[in-house]
């Protein structure tokens, strides 16, 4: 389970930075920054953080509404960054990823010292970065992160998924399952698809 092993061993203002979208067939990639007062945090809200992909999709949104009431109180600190289907297309998907990083962090009420960022590649910040592999798993910080960042994502899908019907993203996020993959034969590729993955450059052709 995450805890604040990590940040303890810091100085200053320290957010926890993950990503959500990498790998899907459509939509944008999301990022969150999160800062947690760890002093102030509920216990039940610390002791319920953790790996989004570990949780079930109500206990991320009870936990991600659970964070919004915390930053309304002035104990979390939330930024989210979005990077479009254009812009993965334009700068490819880590650098739109690295991009949607920094405008989370920019994104924050409050300047941070440093960023943990889950994973091995780090983006350019106005703070420091350290990276921390599989830290969704080992900081409260970025498994905080990764929560909002999935929700948020998770959300605009189901959003895309009301304009667009047939698809089957409000359940499946735009990943290449084999209803999307069924439903991209029969009604054809939309904006929201990012054409230069292989699946979909490969329908266009």
């Amino acid at each position: 389970m995450p805890d604040f092993e990590l940040e303890s061993r810091l100085e200053g203002r320290i957010a926890g930075i993950d990503e959500a979208g990498r790998g899907p067939w459509a939509g944008p990639v999301a990022a969150a920054a999160v800062v947690l007062e760890q002093a102030a945090l509920p216990d039940a809200l610390r002791d319920g953080l953790d790996d989004s992909k570990k949780l079930t999709a109500r206990n991320r949104e009870a936990l991600f509404d659970a964070l919004r009431e915390q930053a309304r109180l002035g104990t979390v600190d939330i930024g989210v960054g979005l990077s479009s289907v254009a812009e993965i297309e334009r700068d490819n998907i880590l650098a739109a990823t690295m991009t949607a990083m920094a405008r989370a962090v920019q994104n924050l009420v409050h300047p941070v010292d440093i960023a943990l960022v889950d994973g091995n590649r780090a983006p350019t910040l106005t703070c420091a970065a350290q990276t921390v592999v599989k830290g969704d798993q080992r900081s409260l910080s970025i498994a905080a992160a990764s929560i909002v960042a999935k929700v948020t994502r998770d959300r605009i899908m189901s959003e895309l998924d009301a304009d667009h019907p047939g698809y089957g993203w409000s359940h499946n996020a735009g990943y290449g399952t084999a209803e999307h993959r069924a439903a991209l034969l029969r009604l054809g590729v939309t904006p929201h698809h990012r054409r230069g993955f292989k699946p979909i450059a490969a329908l266009l052709k």
